[in-house]
């Protein structure tokens, strides 16, 4: 099993832990999540929502008003900051010492996110490769960042992706990108290997079996396989019915030493964490 590297980042002035790794609630602030048990798009449900996560121990809140589901819809900045905005305010009123992190790839959506809210950490699927300005941004507001790795855009990504080698492939990105971050300033980096994005399903299995790999770069590990079709493909059942799945992959994840899990359902995801502690601290002695 591997062993957890000792990992803090800076959210809010705070330090937070990742020796024990942490759960990520998704907070869908849209009409065409993949999976539809997510979506809220009514107050009532958002409020609804916030607080299952919350209750169910998840230690961030991972709100998106963009779908980045494959052949997603458009949806203009205008619109993505009017949701997010309806979202961030229930977050304020009811939960206001909630740890949020912003999925968005646009940099004047992360701003605005974390000038006007508070927002703690940007999640960025692209990795600055949808806006230029992204990097400098980060920099500039000094918070901690995901990034992940995709092949092509949302709309394109499930389009035949094909690599020469997996592996050289994505651990190539991902020097490239933490090296301008660095550059930049930003300090605390944190690796999505991107599960779904641009990738087979066979894809998805080899980076799982060879996820330790992962720790060469000595940041945090974020892994999100929620409900992804890289389950309810392989079994042949819809994503409704593949919280087993789920729970069996980010169970694997947290042995090959995964530090957050983004999940749909948090409480399956804190049990799992839960019990590979308790096996680990068993090892220790």
């Amino acid at each position: 099993m591997h062993n957890q590297t000792p990992f803090f980042i800076n959210v809010n002035g705070q330090l937070m832990d990742l020796s024990q790794p942490k759960v990520m609630g998704i907070l869908n602030v849209t009409p065409d999540s993949f999976y539809a048990g997510s979506r809220s798009e009514t107050e009532k449900d958002i409020i609804t929502r916030l607080y299952q996560i919350v209750n169910e121990g998840a230690s961030i809140i991972d709100i998106g008003a963009y779908s980045s589901r494959p052949n997603a819809e458009y949806v203009s900045t205008e619109e993505e900051m009017s949701r997010l905005r309806t979202g961030l305010q229930l977050i304020r009123n009811h939960c206001p010492n909630a740890i949020v992190s912003v999925d968005t790839f646009r940099a004047d959506v992360a701003k605005m996110c974390v000038e006007e809210y508070g927002v703690a950490i940007v999640n960025d699927i692209a990795a600055g490769n949808l806006d230029e300005h992204m990097f400098a941004t980060i920099a500039q507001l000094g918070i901690p960042y995901i990034i992940m790795h995709m092949k092509g855009t949302p709309q394109t990504m499930q389009d035949q992706p094909h690599y020469n080698n997996l592996f050289k492939e994505v651990f190539y990105y991902f020097s490239e990108k933490v090296q301008k971050l660095r550059d930049l300033g930003v300090k605390d980096i944190i690796l999505d290997p991107g599960f779904g994005f641009g990738k087979t399903l066979e894809h998805n299995y080899e980076l799982m079996n060879h996820l330790e790999e992962f720790s060469l770069f000595e940041l945090p590990l974020l892994v999100g396989v929620s409900r992804k079709s890289m389950i309810y493909k392989l079994l042949d059942i819809s994503s409704e019915e593949a919280l087993n799945g789920t729970t069996v992959l980010n169970t694997i994840a947290l042995m090959k030493g995964a530090h957050i899990l983004r999940v749909h359902d948090v409480k399956a995801a804190v049990e799992a964490v839960r019990i590979v502690e308790k096996m680990k601290a068993c090892t220790a002695f």
